[in-house]
């Protein structure tokens, strides 16, 4: 009996079962999206400059080694308005609004860190949680919308984008604490309400990051390892059945548009809170009327992380990684928006890297698992057991 466990529990591990599992296929359904992306870039920079595509995909490659701070520090809203998309996406809803709720979450920390006069000690967290406590108001409307009205959340929350985006420029440009007029942007946060560094030389990494990844995996737990997580996976794939098992679908959307949202505000709250490698400056932000690219990120970020909690962590490492590569292209004659176009291909390939795989995993099954030889166990006769004892 312990020889037969030996052997299922060797097969259990085998490459075949690796393989059929769905976070192989997402995982690997990434790598192939990476990879495509990569190749259609390169070919790209032959056209536009065939004497430095080498040297600049290079710099797109490695060029966020030596500027690790500065990958982590951009990571961090990116990873947060991911996570926001994705946590939604799994409960069947499209948050499409993710930059309005970043935006508003922003507003709400400089708003507390500007006017509110608070200890050292605590000011940030306050601060912190105010931008969180912003993004969950800009994603209760919509979600509050579809619960109610069955209307469409990818409406509203595109809407939301522009109404919250003009608010806040709005209030800012109205508020002498925070605005500098002759400057066109916001002063800088007070020392107080500013996260504590890392200690990065020349970045501005900060808590944040640390606070970011925590979230992630917490956000892994819930989904995967609780009741409420498994309702919001239960309602997204099927809204009619979760509903007729007992499953509050209606109070389960409000409460993810509310969470996604707050993820998102956190993630305007982690940027804007940031501090300077300049002593006493920070972050500040141009009210200028254009929505915030981070939240649109976000949903790149989702898409190749394939909506999962951990895969959104490292999806944000990559693509900050390779945009802080893609900005040092420049000295080699290309321009920034060459970066832009790799993580577009990218994400292009994403949407439909599973199909590509699905012929890849059986390729994989066909040509290399078949190596593999179950040996199987043969139990004694008990009959024969018996006459060698008697002998």
């Amino acid at each position: 009996m312990q020889d037969k466990k030996r052997v299922s529990q060797k097969n259990k591990y085998s490459i075949k079962n690796i393989t059929k599992g769905s976070g192989f296929s997402a995982f690997s359904s990434a790598l192939l999206a990476i990879a495509l992306g990569l190749i259609f870039g390169f070919v790209i920079m032959l056209f536009a400059n065939p004497g430095s595509a080498f040297k600049g995909f290079n710099y797109i490659l490695t060029g966020g080694l030596s500027r690790f701070g500065n990958v982590l520090y951009f990571a961090t809203p990116i990873l947060m308005t991911g996570l926001a998309v994705g946590f939604a996406f799994r409960m069947g809803l499209f948050n499409i609004g993710a930059s309005g709720q970043y935006t508003m979450g922003m507003f709400f920390a400089l708003y507390v860190g500007f006017m509110w006069d608070l200890p050292t000690g605590i000011h940030w967290i306050v601060a912190i949680l105010a931008g969180m406590l912003g993004g969950m108001i800009w994603g209760f409307i919509p979600g509050i919308f579809k619960a109610l009205l069955n209307v469409n959340e990818v409406i509203t929350s595109i809407m939301f984008n522009y109404i919250g985006m003009y608010f806040v420029d709005m209030w800012i440009r109205s508020n002498s604490t925070m605005y500098i007029s002759t400057m066109s942007r916001t002063n800088y946060v007070p020392l107080s309400a500013q996260i504590p560094s890392l200690g990065v030389e020349g970045s501005n990494v900060n808590f944040g990051i640390i606070f970011a990844v925590i979230l992630g995996i917490v956000l892994y737990i819930v989904l995967e390892k609780t009741t409420f997580g498994y309702e919001l996976k239960a309602t997204g794939f099927n809204k009619h059945a979760a509903d007729y098992a007992g499953m509050k679908g209606k109070r389960n959307i409000v409460l993810t548009m509310i969470i996604a949202g707050g993820l998102a505000g956190l993630g305007g709250a982690f940027l804007i809170l940031s501090p300077s490698g300049i002593a006493g400056s920070s972050m500040t932000y141009e009210p200028v009327n254009i929505i915030a690219a981070n939240g649109f990120n976000g949903i790149a970020v989702a898409l190749l992380g394939n909506s999962h909690p951990i895969g959104i962590i490292f999806s944000s490492f990559f693509i900050s990684h390779i945009q802080r590569g893609g900005s040092l292209a420049n000295l080699v004659g290309y321009k920034p928006e060459i970066i832009d176009v790799v993580i577009a291909v990218i994400i292009y390939f994403s949407a439909f890297a599973m199909i590509m795989n699905a012929a890849l995993g059986r390729f994989i099954r066909k040509y290399i698992t078949h190596k593999e030889v179950e040996v199987p166990v043969i139990e004694p006769d008990a009959s024969e057991e018996i006459k060698k004892e008697a002998e």
